[in-house]
């Protein structure tokens, strides 16, 4: 009995992708090179503003919390103000240590050469890979100590438990906006989906494939 000419059609599809290596897969050299060169300058550029507009809110925190920490009225306000100093410092000290990476591997692209598509593919790859790390449960445990320990100064150190509370989660909601605000624009560019054309004998098909890329993941979606 022959099968359905929808379930041929999966199956030639599946079979053109399993076949079919990724460079065959690819779209064509300088339009993967404009790819990934619009993918890096635009995240270089999100960078620059994600950069300045965060420093510039750690560095209005650390100068609130040190003008209170002296000059408030209010022993506890006095009190959670070290505590934000502590905080604003840390959170400012990290924005110039651990820099994103759109800026650096933009310059590297743009001094390589032009028709070097698998060094351009390589680099869009480790960016996406460096993007997926920084939105990692292992990017929040900083801020959790951080925070956690914050929590615990108020509310045990000053014995106010409700307000050692609520540093800590504004903390980590802090902190999340942070992180979900950073560049993604390597890894849209890996997964967005591209044209591809396969041939199964007679059958000739004209479908979108992507590269799905996350956390210790790698794989490929195709669509017809």
């Amino acid at each position: 009995m022959p099968l359905p000419a929808s379930i041929r059609r999966c199956a030639a599809v599946c079979l053109a992708g399993l076949l079919l290596p990724l460079p065959a897969l690819a779209q064509g050299p300088d339009a993967e090179w404009q790819a990934v060169d619009s993918a890096l300058a635009d995240g270089a550029r999100h960078a620059g503003y994600w950069q300045a507009g965060w420093t510039t809110i750690y560095a209005g925190s650390l100068a609130l919390n040190a003008w209170q920490a002296s000059e408030s009225s209010s022993r506890d306000d006095r009190y959670d103000a070290r505590v934000g100093v502590v905080k604003s410092a840390l959170a400012l000290g990290g924005m110039f240590l651990d820099r994103q990476p759109h800026s650096a591997a933009y310059r590297e692209l743009t001094a390589g050469e032009p028709d070097d598509i698998e060094g351009a593919r390589a680099l869009l790859e480790a960016v996406a890979a460096e993007e997926q790390r920084r939105r990692s449960w292992e990017a929040r445990l900083g801020s959790l100590a951080i925070n956690t320990a914050a929590g615990l100064l108020i509310a045990v150190g000053d014995g106010r438990e409700r307000d050692g509370a609520i540093n800590f989660a504004t903390g980590m909601l802090i902190n999340e906006l942070q992180l979900q605000t950073q560049p993604r624009q390597a890894t849209a560019a890996i997964n967005r989906f591209q044209p591809v054309s396969a041939s199964v004998g007679d059958l000739h098909l004209e479908g979108e494939y992507a590269l799905l890329v996350g956390p210790n993941q790698l794989g490929i979606a195709l669509r017809y």
